[in-house]
């Protein structure tokens, strides 16, 4: 085989490699967020809820930007 043909053949597999990946890792953070949704303002609301606590949105929003800043 010639050099020429080896480069072109490396870089072809490269391409392809780097396109599979991103669909793949595409594909497993769509199906991630489909089974642990990020929380939301609502999510927190009801969480509060459930624990006997009557939130307002002053404290919503002030554990909203907890969260925030831990991340």
């Amino acid at each position: 085989m010639s050099t020429g043909l080896v480069v072109l053949i490396a870089v072809i597999a490269l391409l392809l490699g780097a396109v599979g990946g991103f669909f793949l890792a595409r594909k497993y953070m769509q199906d991630y967020f489909k089974k642990n949704p990020p929380i939301n303002e609502d999510m927190l609301r009801q969480m509060m809820m459930s624990m006997g606590q009557k939130p307002s949105e002053k404290k919503i929003r002030q554990m909203m930007q907890q969260m925030k800043n831990q991340n």
